[in-house]
């Protein structure tokens, strides 16, 4: 089985969900020339709302701005990006992910680029798409999921998360190592900590994706909730439209 958006991009091309929307569409159209259905799974919920409503126009940002911005973050922290963010653009403050450094970077990006909010851009316009599309959601008990990440962090480094992280040390500033399992080991070899220290920053850091991802999709009335571990080939197929 094909799995699309693996080893697809550089990690210096820039991608963002109007990216991802283009490339997802483009794969899911070539998807239903052979099958009948295209699965997408992941957890990031922007890339999903623009797989299956559509993103909003949003202005260019110059390469410099947006380089500062991300150099600014590394030196200063979250905190920094955070007072930024309420102080340059309030009204985003008031209602963004205040935790989520990338949506944070985003936000600061684009009113220091035309001096607007970024919410003066969203239309909230929802695209029609020409397929059929059922959402279905899997949880565990907190205690079993953070577990299940502790085991999985452990499970990346035995496997050289390290050794990546060191060769693209060069390219530390870039937005797409801005994530969770790149920034806290290059921290690391910045001396910032130790690795231990690294390693459990990157399960705690983890773990709060987790509840902001389960945040997200709590609010979708659209999709269909089961359990993780019990969930059957035939529950999907009573959810076919």
């Amino acid at each position: 089985m094909h799995h699309y958006f693996i080893n697809s991009h550089s990690i210096q091309e820039e991608v963002n969900a109007g990216t991802f929307e283009k490339y997802a569409l483009q794969a899911t159209k070539e998807i239903f020339t052979t099958n009948l259905n295209a699965v997408m799974v992941g957890g990031t919920g922007l890339y999903f709302k623009a797989f299956c409503e559509g993103m909003d126009d949003m202005p260019n940002v110059p390469e410099a701005t947006r380089n500062n911005i991300i150099s600014q973050y590394q030196s200063n922290g979250l905190s920094w990006l955070q007072q930024e963010v309420e102080k340059k653009d309030p009204a985003f403050w008031k209602i963004g992910e205040q935790q989520n450094p990338q949506r944070l970077m985003r936000a600061l990006e684009i009113v220091e680029a035309t001096g607007k909010s970024i919410i003066t851009f969203r239309q909230n316009k929802k695209t029609i798409r020409d397929f059929n599309i059922v959402k279905i959601g899997l949880a565990l008990p907190k205690e079993e999921l953070y577990q299940n990440i502790n085991t999985r962090v452990d499970a990346m480094m035995d496997q050289g998360l390290l050794k990546e992280v060191q060769s693209l040390e060069q390219y530390h500033s870039l937005n797409a190592l801005q994530t969770v399992g790149y920034k806290e080991l290059f921290d690391y070899l910045d001396g910032k900590f130790t690795l231990d220290e690294a390693i459990e920053h990157i399960k705690k850091n983890t773990r709060h994706y987790a509840k902001r991802q389960m945040t997200w999709f709590k609010k979708d009335a659209t999709i269909h909730w089961f359990n993780a571990v019990t969930i059957s080939v035939d529950d999907v197929l009573k959810l076919r439209v």
